[in-house]
Parts: C-alpha cells; sequence; structure tokens
C-alpha cells in the first residue's frame, strides 16, 4: 500500500454538502450492491448532522474529498463508527487509515473508550482493515441484533 499524499488533510465538516453526499450515495450503492435494503444500516444525512455526531472528511491539497467516516456518540463511554467510505481513486493510498485514526482520536476528546461499528459478512476488505487496526469481532448490538449479514466489532481506546 502507499500512503496518501502529505498535504491530505482530515477534519470535522458539515456533511450536508455535495462532495458530502455524493460519497454518502456512492457508498449506499456499494452497500445496496450486496445486502438488501432491510440490511443496509446506512445513516441518512440528516442523521450525520445531528448533534453527537462528527463527520470527518479528508482532502487533498486542491479540496477533492477523498474519503469520509461518522462517530456517533452513544451512551457513556461508548461510540459507533458509521460510513466509512473512501473514494475509488483515492483507494490504496492510505486514506481509510487517516480517517480512522482521526476518528479514534476524535472519540478520544469525547471520552470515548470502546468504539463499535458494524459491516456485512460480504464485505471482506472492511474485515479484514478492521482486524489490522485492532477491532475484534463482538455480538451483535442496537439494530444489528437479529441480522444475518451483520458483523459487529470493536475496539478499546484506553
Amino acid at each position: 500500500m502507499t500512503t496518501a499524499p502529505l498535504a491530505t488533510t482530515v477534519r470535522p465538516e458539515d456533511p450536508r454538502q455535495p462532495e458530502v453526499e455524493a460519497m454518502l450515495r456512492a457508498g449506499e450503492a456499494f452497500a445496496r450492491g450486496l445486502y438488501s435494503a432491510e440490511e443496509c444500516f446506512l445513516l441518512p444525512v440528516e442523521h450525520l448532522a445531528a448533534p453527537g455526531t462528527t463527520v470527518l472528511v479528508a482532502r487533498d491539497d486542491s479540496g477533492a474529498a477523498l474519503g469520509m467516516v461518522a462517530l456517533v456518540e452513544q451512551e457513556a463511554g461508548m461510540g459507533e463508527l458509521k460510513r466509512l467510505f473512501v473514494d475509488d481513486a483515492a483507494r490504496g493510498r492510505g486514506v481509510a487509515d487517516l480517517l480512522l485514526d482521526a476518528l479514534e482520536q476524535a472519540a478520544r476528546e469525547c471520552s470515548i473508550r470502546t468504539l463499535r461499528l458494524e459491516t456485512g459478512t460480504l464485505s471482506d476488505a472492511a474485515l479484514r482493515f478492521y482486524a489490522r487496526r485492532g477491532y475484534e469481532r463482538i455480538p451483535a448490538f442496537g439494530p444489528y441484533v437479529g441480522s444475518a449479514t451483520s458483523v459487529c466489532m470493536a475496539r478499546d481506546l484506553g
């Protein structure tokens, strides 16, 4: 894997902007290509813009959006990673790692000690990525209980 350009920045942004909404649509299209609508647990832009949710966007030195991820604050000490997406043109450049690094730091700053996520049984690249980053499988939680295609994972942020 090559690394992202040094000029890549990751910072909180409002998800209600064309480039971010385009990434959300692309991520939804990808998920719907693998899973039925009932098996897709994608937060809409309105929920991503709500209090208690932070959306981080990676941009290159020209300002083009490369990827995004969201942190949803939950009960005390818990948070959920949602909507990690990297544009096809930016894949293989370390953007997902930069986004996850920034998300984990934002979680720590919110006193989140455990970060959870849900991905799917057919999302092999995501499963490998999260395992490489120290996330371990956990029992299903929240809306994922009973979903045959959900894989829940978590990491203690110490």
